[in-house]
């Protein structure tokens, strides 16, 4: 498969528009005056107003981020450090209760930055967010939707794309925030009991994203490894939720993985032979780029040792 093939992922899981984090504003009711009516007071006042203090500011950060991150507004917009204090400050004053949410919708904000323009970050603009983004802290706190909006919209816009020659700030950065993202990712997936919103279209923007940095430049590291060996038994678990071009991007990017050395253990085995009786339980509904990019990863797959089933 070319790397223009390689976009199929664009269109497909929308991890801006229909991933969206759900809104808290039926909260806001909670906190005293709001309008013109009276709201019933709860006991407890200093705990309560510390609360509706956090929701309000929380709130302020929303709109500052919806306000500076304009995606049709100059990259600059993109880059205040306001902004970065504002997440900072978020995660800071909500600690382990915070979920990322902020923190996804910026990285979301990037990825839309590049749609417009049509192209990802170019050496320039990825120095300036690095630059910014060595205060971006993920953690273990934030839920599955903050972590799959983050990783696929920063892999999308290019935010890791190694470009030469190459600046170790840039890369150290890059590389340290990989890390928490795949060690959040890994310690999500592994959580027992599972965790209840791990979802389909999550499971595929991961690995087309993991799949994408590899093809991109960036090393297979151990972290990266052990990031996609927990998700594939979640592959299997959700073979039935996955749309017809989901899976054409699934076996793309395992058929990438592999070829760039991702090693084929018994549960990558499973996670491929799991999604082979959908490709033909719903092979009326691929489109002819879906299909081709399909017999490009099985061939890719059966180069690298995938046994050739029936099915496939």
């Amino acid at each position: 498969m070319n790397r223009s093939s390689a976009g199929i992922s664009g269109k497909s899981t929308r991890s801006d528009n229909g991933y969206n984090q759900p809104n808290d504003h039926a909260a806001s009711s909670r906190c005293g005056r709001y309008g013109h009516a009276t709201v019933k007071q709860w006991d407890d006042p200093p705990r309560i107003a510390q609360w509706c203090s956090e929701f309000l500011a929380a709130l302020s950060s929303q709109y500052l981020l919806r306000r500076s991150v304009n995606p049709a507004q100059h990259f600059n917009a993109l880059i205040q450090p306001e902004i970065m204090d504002d997440l900072v400050s978020q995660s800071g004053r909500f600690g382990h209760r915070y979920d990322g949410r902020n923190h996804g919708q910026y990285a979301s904000s990037i990825k839309k930055y590049t749609s417009t323009a049509k192209r990802p970050l170019n050496r320039a603009e990825q120095s300036q967010l690095m630059h910014l983004l060595q205060n971006f802290t993920v953690t273990r706190s934030w839920n599955w939707r903050s972590l799959t909006t983050t990783f696929h919209s920063l892999t999308s816009a290019g935010a890791f794309t190694p470009h030469k020659p190459v600046d170790q700030r840039v890369k150290l950065t890059q590389a340290a925030l990989l890390s928490t993202l795949f060690d959040a990712i890994t310690f999500k997936c592994n959580k027992k009991p599972q965790v209840e919103d791990i979802d389909a279209r999550g499971i595929v923007n991961l690995l087309w994203a993991m799949a994408k940095l590899v093809d991109n430049g960036q090393n297979q590291t151990p972290e990266l490894k052990q990031a996609v060996a927990a998700l594939l038994p979640h592959v299997n678990a959700k073979k039935a939720d996955f749309a017809p071009q989901e899976i054409a991007n699934l076996l793309w990017a395992m058929a990438k993985l592999v070829d760039n050395g991702q090693e084929r253990t018994p549960e990558f085995n499973v996670a491929v032979v799991a999604l082979l009786p959908h490709v033909n339980a719903k092979k009326a509904h691929f489109k002819p780029q879906e299909i081709t990019n399909l017999m490009s990863a099985m061939a890719k797959l059966v180069d690298n040792g995938q046994e050739q089933t029936p099915g496939s």
